[in-house]
């Protein structure tokens, strides 16, 4: 592949999929808000420590996610996650272009392969890899 703009060749990693992740104090509020205002419907819920603290849903032809955070800032609250077939490849090459590193990838409970970046303006970025099956 190249890359246009600076006609290099580009690794082969591939995106996915991607989807916006909503940071919040208060999950619940916001979770029955998406769901009374736009019909959103739960597709995937994660609790720990019997605390829900992810929703992911479906509103019309798109996704969203809501992610309990309990010190996010308002104007910080919005994530990209980005799913990835190399994870390893994906993380090397946000850092090289300019992303800061916050997690290198490792395992999460859950079963995926997650590494968090910021890019250039600091917005958060996922970079993740499903779990199998």
């Amino acid at each position: 592949m190249i890359d246009a703009e600076r006609g290099s060749t580009l690794s082969c990693m591939a995106v996915k999929s991607l989807f916006p992740i909503l940071r919040t104090r208060d999950l619940e509020r916001l979770r029955r808000f998406y769901t009374d205002a736009f019909g959103a419907r739960v597709s995937y819920r994660y609790e720990q420590d019997g605390i829900e603290v992810y929703v992911a849903f479906e509103i019309g032809g798109g996704s969203l996610a809501l992610g309990w955070d309990p010190e996010v800032d308002r104007g910080e609250s919005i994530a990209l996650w980005l799913y990835v077939d190399d994870i390893d490849a994906a993380y090397r090459r946000a850092v090289t272009a300019g992303a800061d590193s916050v997690d290198a990838p490792a395992a999460m409970p859950w079963g995926e392969m997650v590494a968090q970046v910021r890019d250039p303006d600091g917005n958060a970025l996922y970079l993740g890899v499903p779990s199998p099956g």
